[in-house]
């Protein structure tokens, strides 16, 4: 099961303000690859469990009752990659559909955050079919970024305002932010990466001004339950003055 109820709480939960929550955590999903080198595996299957790890945090958000997840699984840059480990992910990504049922009996939306135009057609109908299928649910959304990158979605979002001949004058920073692929997703509040990396690599570039970054060591199919509980331990210990 997707969202299979956990036996015992996790040790750190009573150390968590659940009135302090972060409304938007976003996951930049790294170190596949480099935990199935250091097992002696094959790398693709680093994917695979990178998958598993994600529906664990989850899991775990929807007992925290979180709002909005979202997790960076495959950038434009990723199209670099070899067609092997690229058509992989595809496959992976393809398991969404199999998880409509439980988003729906936990009321989650799905959403796809990425450039449609670099998708094949059967990975886009699965997209629409989830999110059509998911969007009367009102408990909070988990958010899939695949096929996107900071920049592009930019880009493209300026694009479209100018083929709609978008009035200059009318255009804010809430306004444009209804352009980009984020769709309406508040602002990202907590950004946690894993793999030991300290960058975000051009991700959510337009709707993390504020966040708290996060870096952690393990790699992501390494990430528990429990260490979400200490991304947010983590993140109600900062002073958050938005420029004030």
């Amino acid at each position: 099961m997707f969202f299979r109820k956990k036996k015992k709480n996790n040790a750190d939960e009573n150390l968590i303000d659940k009135n302090n929550m972060p409304k938007h955590i976003a996951f930049i999903c790294d170190g596949n690859r480099r935990w199935a080198r250091l097992r002696a595996l094959p790398t693709l299957l680093g994917h695979k469990e990178g998958f598993e790890a994600l529906k664990r945090v989850v899991r775990r958000g929807s007992e925290l009752n979180f709002e909005n997840l979202t997790f960076f699984c495959f950038s434009t840059e990723n199209f670099n990659r070899s067609k092997d480990e690229i058509d992989y992910l595809f496959d992976l990504f393809r398991e969404v559909e199999k998880l409509e049922k439980n988003l729906v009996k936990h009321d989650y939306r799905f959403h796809h955050t990425g450039d449609r135009t670099m998708l094949p057609k059967d990975i886009l109908k699965i997209i629409d079919k989830v999110e059509k299928n998911t969007a009367n649910c009102t408990k909070g959304t988990v958010n899939i970024a695949f096929a996107y990158g900071g920049r592009n979605d930019i880009i493209n979002a300026t694009k479209k305002m100018l083929k709609e001949k978008v009035d200059p004058k009318s255009v804010t920073e809430e306004s444009f932010k209804k352009y980009l692929t984020t769709g309406e997703m508040p602002d990202v509040d907590l950004l946690v990466r894993t793999s030991g990396e300290q960058r975000i690599s051009g991700f959510m570039l337009y709707n993390m001004p504020y966040a708290e970054l996060y870096f952690v060591k393990k790699h992501w199919p390494e990430f528990q339950g429990e260490d979400l509980d200490a991304c947010i331990i983590e993140y109600q210990k900062r002073n958050r003055r938005f420029g004030k």
